[in-house]
């Protein structure tokens, strides 16, 4: 009979084990790199530039004449952005100065007038005190009560007179308010930037009619900083001052250097159009994100287009 010898069953590869195990190790090394590395930052991917957009807009309705600034053009403090026809506004001044120099004119009159009063009344005090200083005997009682009556009239025109000075004081100071007033709405035909920037978003031409406050273009300030959304854990790590570093989407590779400016007291939910209402019975939870302030500190800022709405990563230095 004849005897078959049994093969042993294959022995199992180790290569897909010592495989997974490298890939494995080399997950966890690449873990404890990343937290050894970040463990003194914190960031965030929910940040943007912020800046200070200023809506231009008349202060009177006018016609446009002219519109000396283009779309992205930059501008500085003071700058003429828009002309409106002031053809009105220069006859309103031209009128209040007219009746300012004509109170000004009843104002010398007055004046005149109440020295020329004052003259009379004097002469009529001295006169009198001339007949008292004589013997009564000596003069006649008519020329006292006369001399009386001279005194009361001439007081009576006085303080008319004194009257007259006062009311035309007055008439001249409302006539300077009216001038200060027609002049204040001149210099609103000439419209000018409040601060550096860039114009964006202009939808004036000359010849349009506007009504005041229509909105006419905006402009971006150059000033410009980072808000940043971090989570409401996170901020126990965020305090103002500490460093930080930026860096912009739409540019790459560069990094800037920044520090925390200020920590928003309150939400974003707080301040939203529909503020969330949880006093009901359907509650979640949900992690809220606190804006936090971040100035840029790098002078290469003015290098580079850096403009609101740009998407942002910023890491802030936390103190051990």
């Amino acid at each position: 009979m004849e005897t078959r010898l049994e093969t042993p069953p294959p022995r199992r590869s180790r290569r897909p084990f010592i495989i997974l195990g490298v890939v494995l190790s080399c997950i966890a090394l690449g873990c404890l790199g990343y937290w050894l590395l970040n463990r003194g930052y914190v960031t965030t991917d929910d940040a943007e530039i912020d800046g200070d957009v200023t809506a231009i807009a008349p202060q009177i309705a006018g016609r446009v004449l002219q519109i000396p600034v283009a779309d992205n053009q930059h501008v500085t403090q003071g700058q003429v952005l828009a002309v409106l026809d002031g053809r009105d506004e220069q006859a309103a001044l031209a009128k209040a100065q007219a009746d300012e120099a004509q109170a000004q004119a009843q104002l010398g009159v007055a004046q005149a007038q109440l020295a020329e009063t004052s003259a009379t009344l004097r002469q009529a005090q001295q006169d009198y005190a001339r007949y008292a200083a004589i013997n009564p005997r000596a003069v006649p009682q008519q020329a006292i009560d006369a001399a009386t009556a001279t005194i009361l009239g001439a007081k009576a025109k006085y303080n008319a007179a004194q009257a007259s000075v006062v009311a035309a004081q007055a008439q001249l100071q409302a006539a300077g308010v009216e001038v200060h007033n027609a002049g204040l709405q001149l210099s609103y035909t000439r419209i000018t930037a409040p601060s550096a920037g860039h114009i964006s978003m202009k939808t004036v031409e000359p010849g349009d009619v506007l009504a005041a406050g229509s909105a006419m273009m905006a402009l971006v300030g150059d000033d410009v900083w980072v808000t940043a959304n971090y989570k409401e854990t996170q901020l126990a790590d965020i305090h103002p001052g500490e460093q930080a570093s930026i860096q912009v989407d739409a540019i790459p590779g560069i990094t800037f250097k920044a520090h925390v400016d200020s920590i928003q007291y309150g939400t974003g939910a707080v301040f939203s159009l529909l503020p969330a209402q949880n006093a009901t019975g359907n509650y979640v939870k949900i992690i809220q994100r606190v804006p936090v302030k971040i100035v840029f500190d790098d002078p290469r800022i003015t290098q580079y287009l850096l403009a609101p709405g740009m998407s942002v990563e910023p890491s802030i230095t936390i103190s051990p």
